[in-house]
């Protein structure tokens, strides 16, 4: 794990996991940004939409949340739920996907018009598919779990984009299989 903090706040780790090259970058109190599936250290930080450099200390807490990101990579069940995300950035609409895309149990799948259902705004499922599309927190905000009509997979933005996808999804399938029996 790589992780000098950056003057105005903000930090990152690089590390690597069973689903590839990681990235957690950090303001002083709440996620910023997250990208993962990379097949080296210098795509992930390619892949960052904030300009930072890596730190090799972080604070307990982000250690925790890094050490947390390995274990759901390796098959841990974990919602995040208790990680504060930086949305000041976003529209109200975004927010509100954010906070339901949040909601959909670990190995569960929903549609995109589901999601606009539950956010509030029914008929916007094209926009439910651009705010994921755009998720800076993916993982955290399981974007993945997110659907077409029908059950079609419908996109993903990250490194290798479906396949990636429809790996995460038999990951957590196959999680919830093996300590229940069933699914």
């Amino acid at each position: 794990m790589s992780s000098q903090p950056q003057p105005d706040g903000i930090s990152a780790v690089l590390f690597q996991s069973k689903l590839g090259w990681m990235v957690v970058v950090w303001n002083d109190y709440d996620l910023r940004e997250l990208t993962f599936g990379h097949h080296s250290a210098r795509h992930a930080l390619r892949a960052l939409r904030t300009r930072v450099e890596i730190i090799r200390t972080a604070n307990r807490a982000k250690q925790e949340l890094v050490g947390r990101l390995q274990e759901f990579a390796e098959g841990a069940i974990d919602q995040f739920l208790d990680v504060s995300l930086e949305m000041t950035g976003l529209t109200q609409f975004r927010r509100k996907v954010i906070r339901q895309c949040r909601r959909i149990p670990y190995g569960s799948t929903i549609s995109y018009s589901q999601l606009a259902s539950r956010a509030g705004s029914p008929r916007a499922a094209r926009a439910v598919g651009n705010t994921m599309a755009a998720n800076p927190f993916p993982l955290i905000v399981p974007c993945h779990r997110v659907t077409g009509a029908g059950g079609t997979l419908g996109g993903y933005s990250a490194p290798d984009g479906l396949a990636l996808k429809k790996r995460l999804l038999l990951h957590e399938t196959n999680t919830l299989r093996n300590l229940t029996g069933n699914v």
